[in-house]
């Protein structure tokens, strides 16, 4: 059973509700009504076949946006118990984080961003926070999702200044220079805890990375260190699901002890007071300088390997030549997609392209550009 709320975490009673009033829901908060909506929904469906860093087809046990939206989720929860926050709020928030995320992970991204430079640009929590407000079409009353304002803003962790006026009420922190919750807060260093750990997971499982070279990350070799000493005949696999365990608990116990010690020194005693205080939710120096040497090692040795480098340009490549084809020729859209455009122009192109997994994508660019479908 969940912990009573801190006086400074969100509740159904401080929240700002929905943009479409509802009747309260029955036997469950608001926020796990928020939750249930983005588990049903057809976005989160297709995460399971949207990658992190490998393209789907790579491999049966490589994470992919499902699971890492689950994993976060799971570490968000967690922490958010344990400082009093609203875990069905941070639950919600990290379910939903990623549903605007293009097929190919962020070179999709990139190269999609490209594509809508001169009709305004591509951001994956501008397309995420779009998901749930207006893509979805699940509910007779409303489009999108109908989520709670709290969930909402979690979703929208930043965004560019030039989109900022389009969004309304939900940009108003950013011209304000106002925080969001710390459940939104939380949500955004669980995403970080979970992709830094799990990236280095399957980044030794693909062998892309390795021990010896791991060894050389400080917060990896203190924690690896230990173990091997402890566990000396235990298989390399094992030391390595070992090692990483032993990082993520020390991760989420830095981002409690540091959290609660600046919402102390800060005075927080409220939510207002949250959105007036600089971020609270935060790691010690310490560990916020291993983070950044074990972000910076996976730059250089994951990221930028030369087979992530190649299957990034193709990735790209495959998401130009789709977007090139749809504006040269609009008749190529799915019928929904063709009303769209008439509608909305290269965005609905954005929509489409963005909506897609990456097999049906691939798919999708061996029927426009190939003779025989496979």
């Amino acid at each position: 059973m969940m912990n009573e709320l801190a006086v400074y975490a969100v509740s159904t009673d401080n929240s700002r509700g929905r943009l479409i009033s509802e009747a309260p829901p029955t036997g469950r908060s608001e926020f796990q009504r928020d939750r249930d909506r983005i588990i049903h929904s057809a976005a989160f469906r297709r995460l399971e076949y949207k990658t992190q860093v490998f393209v789907n087809h790579e491999g049966d046990l490589f994470r992919t946006r499902l699971t890492h939206s689950l994993e976060v989720a799971q570490i968000g929860r967690s922490i958010a118990r344990n400082l009093r926050l609203n875990e069905d709020l941070v639950e919600a928030i990290a379910l939903a984080h990623d549903l605007g995320h293009t097929p190919f992970g962020h070179a999709g991204q990139d190269a999609l961003n490209d594509c809508m430079r001169d009709y305004g640009g591509f951001e994956h929590n501008l397309q995420s926070l779009r998901v749930v407000d207006v893509l979805e079409e699940r509910y007779a009353a409303f489009d999108g999702l109908n989520l709670c304002y709290e969930t909402r803003e979690g979703i929208l962790k930043h965004v560019a200044k030039k989109n900022i006026p389009k969004l309304g009420q939900i940009g108003e922190r950013f011209l304000q220079n106002k925080r969001p919750s710390l459940e939104a807060q939380l949500a955004n260093f669980a995403d970080e805890i979970a992709y830094n750990n799990h990236d280095v997971d399957d980044g030794l499982r693909s062998g892309l990375i390795t021990l010896k070279q791991l060894e050389e990350v400080s917060i990896f070799f203190r924690h690896l260190t230990p173990i091997k000493n402890k566990y000396s005949s235990l298989p390399e696999r094992r030391i390595v699901y070992e090692t990483v365990r032993s990082m993520i608990n020390t991760l989420a116990t830095d981002l409690i002890q540091q959290s609660t010690l600046n919402i102390k020194d800060a005075g927080i005693d409220s939510l207002s007071t949250v959105h007036s205080a600089p971020p609270l939710i935060g790691f010690s120096q310490q560990i916020k300088k291993e983070q950044q040497e074990l972000k910076k090692f996976l730059y250089d040795n994951l990221y930028r390997h030369f087979r992530v480098v190649r299957m990034s340009n193709k990735a790209r490549h495959t998401i130009e030549k789709l977007f090139f084809a749809f504006s040269s020729d609009k008749q190529l859209l799915p019928v929904k997609y063709q009303k769209k455009f008439e509608q909305e122009g290269h965005h609905a192109i954005a929509d489409y392209i963005a909506g897609m997994t990456d097999r049906y994508a691939i798919k999708e660019y061996q029927r426009l550009f190939t003779i025989a479908e496979n």
